[in-house]
């Protein structure tokens, strides 16, 4: 008897036993892999998502055969790339050809389709995710065709399907707009947190790309903004995000029932942090390691009510869960009006909370997301929430178009797990 094929999610959050792990090199492959391989099937990247998206009892299909810079056109700066290539290998192939990805998340592990499909960020008021690149299109649907869609002849198609959480068809390529590469100058700084959310409309709009992380039990956040200039690059400076973690890990482990001498120590430590300024190219700047693995819900939520939101959320962390240490990460997010983006026509503000993976997150997830959704939020499609289909009705104006949409593209249902029939109404 053959050993069961085992998978798992980077976090292990999502353990899956398939029948099988296809890994298709060409088109005609993965179309008889769709049409006829064991259901439901579902499409893998670098399994970043902390929700079920990619766990299937049937077939996993594995597209890192169809990665790479395919084509590019320097006049409009736009590339095209194989929807299973890493974030990472995108910046770099990008760069090579005098272009530059608009903005990015902190994390480049993930490939370019599923960070589409899941409308994956980076944070900048003015600045939409990566889906609001998209300028075409090829993918294979629940019956095995390839679909080629173009910006202009299909953009409605295109607004329909581009956040496709794996249940629209199998991406195989696709079209961005990039801009020329470019330097961005990154400043850190420390900040008391009511300080922060006083200027919290100010921070943002007063940089290009702003974020900030708040540290459980320190009273301070750590400022983090980028803009785009001309000087010349300088070092940047060690990474040192890993030993944090680990000191905030100590510092729980040993003052979970001395929050005050908790809040003590961190907040001073923090204090005698040193400002950084930096200058360096684009694909160094946005992201960083992430070693120590983790869990995470994030909502995106109206800009106005981040701030109101986040004080509710540090007062429940700090009151209920002395075990929670790993900071909350809050960005921005342009609006846009692509149909299941959780930023469909307006500006938002994403706050995300974390927990280590070796401990159970729901707890404190459970108890932190009616403080989301009171305030108007939407759940990221790759990170742990507990809605279902009547409560995207709700909250998506498009929700029900998009689905008439995703029956055309899949009539039988070949990419429909037991989750996504949860999250589509299909039980």
């Amino acid at each position: 008897m053959n050993a069961p094929v085992e998978w798992s999610n980077w976090s292990g959050s999502v353990k899956a036993e398939p029948k099988a792990i296809a890994r298709p090199e060409t088109l005609v492959q993965l179309s008889g892999i769709v049409r006829s391989g064991e259901g439901p099937v579902r499409i893998v990247g670098s399994g970043h998502s902390f929700t079920p998206l990619c766990a299937s009892s049937g077939t996993i299909v594995d597209l890192s055969a169809f990665s790479g810079l395919i084509d590019h056109d320097a006049e409009s700066s736009t590339a095209t790339v194989g929807a299973g290539t890493t974030l990472g290998d995108l910046c770099r192939r990008l760069d090579d050809v005098g272009q530059g990805l608009p903005n990015m998340g902190d994390i480049d592990k993930q490939t370019i389709g599923g960070a589409l499909g899941t409308a994956t960020h980076g944070t900048g008021p003015e600045l939409g995710a990566y889906h609001t690149q998209l300028r075409g299109v090829k993918l294979v649907d629940g019956r095995g065709e390839e679909r080629i869609l173009t910006e202009g002849r299909d953009s409605e198609m295109i607004r329909a399907s581009a956040v496709t959480l794996g249940a629209f068809g199998a991406l195989t390529e696709v079209t961005i707009r990039n801009m020329p590469a470019y330097r961005l100058r990154k400043r850190r700084s420390i900040m008391p947190i009511g300080d922060m959310l006083d200027d919290f409309g100010n921070f943002y709009h007063s940089h290009r790309s702003a974020e900030f992380y708040f540290i459980p039990f320190s009273g301070h956040a750590l400022r983090l903004a980028s803009d785009i200039t001309d000087a010349p690059a300088t070092a940047r400076p060690p990474e040192e995000d890993e030993d944090g973690i680990a000191t905030l890990r100590l510092a729980r482990n040993l003052l979970k029932s001395f929050p005050w001498l908790r809040r003590k120590l961190i907040g001073n430590a923090l204090g005698k942090l040193p400002d950084e300024d930096y200058v360096e190219e684009w694909l160094k700047v946005y992201t960083s390691e992430r070693v120590t693995r983790f869990n995470e819900m994030e909502y995106h939520l109206p800009f106005d009510e981040g701030p109101k939101a986040l004080r509710e959320i540090i007062e429940l962390t700090e009151k209920r869960f002395p075990e929670v240490y790993f900071p909350m990460e809050v960005r921005a997010v342009a609006a846009d009006d692509f149909w299941l983006s959780p930023f469909y026509q307006r500006k938002t503000c994403s706050i995300a909370i974390h927990h280590d993976a070796r401990q159970d997150p729901r707890a404190f997830f459970s108890a932190a997301e009616p403080i989301f959704r009171k305030h108007g939020g939407r759940p990221h499609w790759g990170k742990m929430h507990n809605l279902k289909a009547c409560d995207f009705a709700a909250i998506y104006p498009r929700w029900n178009d998009a689905m008439e949409v995703r029956r055309e593209l899949d009539p039988d249902n070949r990419f429909i797990s037991p989750y996504l029939s949860g999250i589509f109404g299909l039980q």
